[in-house]
């Protein structure tokens, strides 16, 4: 009973105000909206929960990430989606569980449930930048190789995911605010899904909802850093 107060006190009221919403209009939108399955609804609380741990810095959230690439990768398989598949389960997978490794190795003051903030110098910025459009162009042509719908919007999901599971890995602030711009970028995609068949809104809930938890995340990382500093 004391190690689940303890637990429950660890996230902020505003933290536990934002994933209650959030499971709230997830359920609503599977309830009253035509859906894609229980795959979607389950993939979509663990991607949620997930989310509610990056932005404590706690490795729990890389943990949490490896399983929804898996459900992910599935769900974008049903809809030929192959960039995503590929993306979620050949790159975003394994970086997950890379960054795993590297938030428990790496957690701030002895304490494994937060990590401890890097700061990524210039030097390695321009060579993120080189890297990923390396990767980008490679998957370009696989993605279009497999016919895969939408390879533009594809294509730019790759670059935005690629950028943001690296700088996980390099436990950087930005991770979150490249993973927000690939919300945008997946929620555009699920919409044009959506025209075909309408069980696909539920998705575009789902990264609309995680839109906003990454962007929480993005400005928490950001105080943690300034008060790991100090």
């Amino acid at each position: 009973m004391k190690k689940l107060k303890q637990f429950i006190n660890y996230f902020t009221k505003f933290e536990k105000i934002l994933w209650s919403v959030s499971v709230i209009l997830i359920l609503s939108a599977f309830i009253f909206l035509e859906n894609n399955g229980v795959l979607t609804l389950i993939a979509t609380l663990v991607g949620i929960t997930a989310l509610l741990f990056n932005a404590k810095g706690n490795p729990i959230g890389p943990l949490l990430i490896i399983v929804f690439s898996v459900l992910y990768g599935i769900i974008s398989f049903t809809f030929r989606y192959y960039g995503e598949m590929v993306t979620y389960l050949g790159m975003s997978m394994p970086m997950a569980a890379v960054s795993l490794i590297t938030w428990l190795r790496n957690p701030y003051k002895g304490k494994k449930s937060q990590v401890t903030v890097n700061e990524i110098k210039k030097r390695e910025w321009i060579f993120l930048c080189f890297l990923s459009l390396a990767v980008t162009v490679v998957f370009y042509f696989i993605l279009k190789y497999f016919g895969t719908a939408n390879l533009i919007i594809s294509t730019l999901s790759i670059l935005t995911s690629f950028i943001a599971a690296y700088l996980t890995f390099r436990r950087s602030p930005y991770f979150a605010l490249f993973y927000a711009i690939n919300d945008t970028v997946l929620i555009l995609m699920w919409l044009l899904a959506s025209i075909q068949s309408l069980g696909y809104v539920s998705v575009i809930i789902c990264f609309a909802i995680f839109l906003v938890n990454d962007f929480y995340t993005f400005v928490s990382w950001l105080k943690m850093q300034k008060k790991q500093a100090e």
